[in-house]
């Protein structure tokens, strides 16, 4: 069986308690790993800029070298986002973030650690890959196992917030037929990654 996250250690209180002031599920976790950084790509503001998503968003990313993560914001960010998110530039405890009952979706870049992660929690799962191999596992979790959706990317090679916007809400609207069918395929998934004797069978 694969493990579980290690509950040993709580998860730190700063994020416990701001996870605690929402409903169950309603809060999009992004981590789009360590290679891309904040003022490189609109992240913050691709992810936030769409006036009707009704859920909280928690970003985590990296800033560029030598700044912090207010200097890689545009200048009022944080402010206009408040009360609708947090962006944070440090290292946090994910397979815990993702463990709270608050956290309902994850919008991974589907590096390899992030998704096992994602596969061994409750989370949605939305995915906006941009290296290779992280194409090749969203392929695996988008096209074969049918466990999460894939963002649509623009002309550009980036993806807009209209197309990040419309591949969340279509696993966390609560009708949604796509929601519900990878949420079924995904808990089926992870009852068999944490089943006795899954890892001893793999090597047959």
């Amino acid at each position: 069986m694969l493990p579980e996250p290690d509950k040993s250690k709580p998860l730190e209180d700063q994020w416990n308690h701001w996870l605690n002031g929402f409903g169950p599920g309603s809060v999009v976790y992004c981590a789009l790993g360590s290679q891309i950084t904040l003022g490189e790509r609109p992240i913050p503001r691709t992810v936030f800029r769409n006036g009707t998503h009704r859920f909280t968003i928690f970003c985590s990313g990296k800033p560029p070298k030598g700044a912090t993560i207010q200097e890689a914001l545009p200048e009022g960010f944080e402010e206009r986002v408040k009360g609708r998110g947090v962006v944070w530039g440090g290292w946090v405890q994910q397979p815990l973030i993702l463990a709270h009952p608050s956290v309902g979706c994850f919008v991974s870049h589907c590096g390899f650690g992030s998704m096992w992660e994602s596969l061994m929690s409750d989370c949605q799962i939305v995915l906006l890959p941009y290296l290779v191999d992280q194409v090749l596992n969203t392929r695996l979790l988008t096209e074969e196992l049918e466990v999460s959706v894939e963002v649509q990317r623009e002309e550009t090679g980036w993806f807009s917030k209209e197309n990040l916007s419309d591949a969340t809400m279509s696993v966390m609207e609560k009708d949604s037929e796509i929601g519900n069918q990878v949420r079924r395929n995904h808990a089926k998934l992870k009852e068999i990654l944490v089943s006795p004797g899954f890892i001893n069978r793999l090597h047959r």
